[in-house]
């Protein structure tokens, strides 16, 4: 056995030092450093080498296999998943990545004045700060994960039944540094904290102080929604375009890479912003479709300036906030690994249980009596019960407001008409779709 060890770092995309390869955008580059090279082989070092440019057979036959599962429509195709050569087509560049969004530190901006001045209004904004103690800086990266959680196994996709595509973080980690993939396999997985090994991601990280209140936490770990994800992607992964669930906001806190966000807001026609099946053929919802097909149009002069996008450029230690019923879309331009959270507060409360209640009605019932209970006051109580009780809802928005807020902060006008578009509307049962960033 040899006692050399070999460490390899990768710069860019690339490959060995003294070999280049042009696979894209830009030329490969990894660096290779051999300590106590006079042990090694040379045969060994052949080895580290191989194993760097490509993927092994084991490896090769996991990634089939899962790809099969989690997007069939593209694996029965011959070369689906790289149609598009997006690998040496599509800039990834940051150049090529605008911004406009306003940006606050969470050192500078007191809780108070951040729901003032965006939680109330409904404002995204890039949060500066928030990671700086956090573990995770320092724990959350390629190697480290690929040790600690080496056979552990994450959500990178769901098959037609709708059932969790999982890939054992070794395997995920070797396809992710050599995939060329128009739109790779993307790690999204919201069970972490429910499992024995994995849940230890929970000590790497806090919630931000501006985020703390949330009101789902009343209905337990069991019963609540979906809420929070580990998230992990190469170059040219990412979600498409969409609105998160339940009326819910989100922030989404970015350790390494960089992510290419548009954010526009709820009125905006959800015709303008999806991409149809003629234009995108078999991958309409994924992030760098919506990218080629549907960002040039809102850079053209006719685009409606009240639809003009919000574009982030999100880089480490940076967290997005992302009011409820904005609709966006995320990019990876290179390697990211991030944590994001949904929640609920006494801001959005009103549109969030009134989604809930078309959702989950069930969920909302115990939702409510938990929060009798807890926190909210008797009148606030004795009105929704009235609205429970009666079977159906009728909402006249924004007028009869009063039934839901009570105590809670009022809602801006376009996210009522999100909430409920016509004036009075009955309610009925929906299914919620979660979606991830």
């Amino acid at each position: 056995m040899d006692e050399g060890i070999v460490i390899v770092q990768r710069s860019g995309n690339g490959l060995l030092e003294s070999e280049r390869e042009d696979t894209g955008n830009a030329t490969v580059k990894v660096v290779v450093k051999l300590q106590n090279l006079e042990k090694c082989s040379y045969k060994f070092v052949e080895k580290i080498k191989t194993s760097v440019l490509f993927m092994d057979h084991k490896t090769r036959k996991r990634v089939r296999d899962i790809k099969k599962r989690a997007r069939p429509e593209l694996s029965s195709e011959k070369d689906g998943w790289t149609k598009h050569n997006y690998v040496r087509s599509f800039d990834l560049s940051l150049s090529s990545a605008p911004d406009n969004i306003e940006r606050i530190s969470c050192h500078e901006v007191s809780t108070e004045e951040f729901v003032r001045r965006y939680e109330k209004p409904y404002l995204p904004v890039v949060i500066r700060g928030c990671t700086d103690n956090w573990p995770a800086t320092q724990k959350w990266t390629l190697p480290r994960l690929a040790h600690k959680f080496r056979n552990q196994k994450f959500k990178c996709g769901e098959d037609n039944e709708g059932y969790s595509v999982k890939m054992k973080m070794k395997y995920y980690i070797e396809y992710m540094n050599h995939n060329k993939d128009d739109s790779p396999l993307y790690i999204f997985d919201s069970s972490y904290g429910d499992h024995p090994r994995r849940k230890r991601l929970l000590e790497d990280y806090t919630v931000p102080e501006y985020f703390k209140e949330d009101l789902f936490q009343y209905c337990g770990e069991a019963r609540r929604p979906p809420y929070r994800w580990f998230v992990v992607g190469p170059a040219r992964s990412g979600t498409g375009i969409h609105i998160d669930p339940l009326g819910t906001s989100a922030w989404n806190a970015l350790l390494s890479g960089h992510k290419r966000w548009c954010m526009f807001p709820t009125q905006t026609p959800k015709e303008m912003l999806k991409v149809t099946s003629s234009e995108g053929g078999k991958q309409t919802d994924e992030a760098i479709t919506w990218f080629r097909v549907i960002y040039p149009k809102t850079q053209q002069p006719d685009w409606p300036p009240q639809f003009k996008p919000i574009e982030v450029l999100q880089g480490p230690g940076e967290t997005v906030f992302v009011p409820g019923g904005w609709w966006h879309v995320v990019l990876n331009l290179d390697t990211t690994i991030a944590v994001t959270q949904n929640f609920c507060s006494t801001v959005n409360f009103p549109i969030v249980w009134h989604k809930t209640w078309r959702g989950r009605p069930k969920l909302s019932r115990k939702w409510l009596k938990i929060l009798k209970i807890s926190r909210f006051s008797v009148q606030w109580m004795k009105n929704m019960s009235g609205l429970l009780s009666s079977g159906t809802c009728q909402i006249s928005w924004p007028t009869n407001l009063s039934y839901l807020t009570g105590i809670l902060l009022p809602l801006p006008a376009p996210l009522a008409a999100h909430a409920m578009p016509n004036s009075k509307k009955t309610i009925g049962p929906i299914s919620p779709i979660f979606r991830k960033d």
